[in-house]
């Protein structure tokens, strides 16, 4: 009878400290609030407006090494806003501790995207001046927030965003640590260890020959190449609640990494 108690009391044991364990990981990974803030930045070298929206965890307690991740938004238009329609994913991940800067790219006087000719020849002046917003509104915040963790610095672009994000870790590969394209379709994925690169392909529109990595380069630089059911345009606020979940699902994954 006593071993039968005793085997009892190891098994009710084992339950504690598992249930501890849980309790314990959950408690290092909370979940937040989320604030949203707006702020008008200038670029006085270029005379140049800078937009962003600010999502980031409420909270009093001070958040170590919290990381910074920077979004590009997918073509508008030149209508203004799209910074701000791609906030199921923005919020969640603010929502997971991570500073998130949205750029708004485009202003109402910008010349708009081409949409002819070689793309990769007549868009660089637009990814080029987006690749000049992000590392104005690194450097801004590197002196406003320099408790944030720029070393470890994520950007995440969709579409024409996506390919600003691409050039930019070209560019610029020691100022990011991942980078993660949704459906970028013309500027060439770098082919490098550093940073470390993630895309996320729709099921509709193919990219460009020579944007994404044959699956030799995809294992020899460690890149991932995610097919998925989603078509382009639903990559935006416009996802449904499935789709939502399974991209911030990857890019969760991809950042965990």
């Amino acid at each position: 009878m006593s071993k039968i108690y005793s085997l009892l009391l190891i098994c009710f044991l084992l339950l504690s400290c598992s249930g501890n364990r849980k309790a314990n990981v959950q408690a290092s990974n909370p979940i937040y609030d989320v604030k949203l803030d707006s702020l008008e930045l200038f670029d006085k070298s270029r005379n140049r407006q800078i937009p962003v929206a600010l999502y980031y965890p409420k909270t009093n307690k001070k958040i170590n090494r919290q990381q910074v991740i920077i979004f590009s938004h997918g073509y508008g238009e030149n209508k203004g806003g799209d910074n701000r329609i791609y906030s199921y994913l923005t919020e969640n991940l603010a929502s997971k501790g991570y500073f998130v800067i949205s750029i708004q790219h485009e202003l109402p006087n910008d010349d708009l995207l081409a949409m002819d000719g070689d793309l990769k020849i007549t868009r660089r002046p637009n990814w080029e001046r987006g690749c000049k917003n992000i590392l104005f509104v690194i450097n801004e915040f590197k002196k406003t927030k320099p408790e944030l963790d720029f070393k470890h610095l994520t950007l995440i672009g969709h579409s024409n965003g996506g390919d600003m994000t691409a050039l930019f870790a070209t560019e610029y590969p020691k100022l990011v640590s991942k980078i993660i394209t949704m459906d970028n379709r013309r500027m060439p994925l770098p082919r490098v260890n550093h940073p470390q690169i993630y895309t996320l392909r729709s099921s509709n529109y193919p990219a460009d020959e020579f944007v994404l990595p044959t699956e030799q380069e995809q294992k020899k630089y460690g890149m991932t190449v995610q097919s998925t059911s989603i078509e382009h345009r639903d990559m935006d606020n416009d996802a449904t609640s499935e789709q939502r979940k399974t991209i911030n699902t990857y890019i969760e994954g991809y950042l965990n990494k």
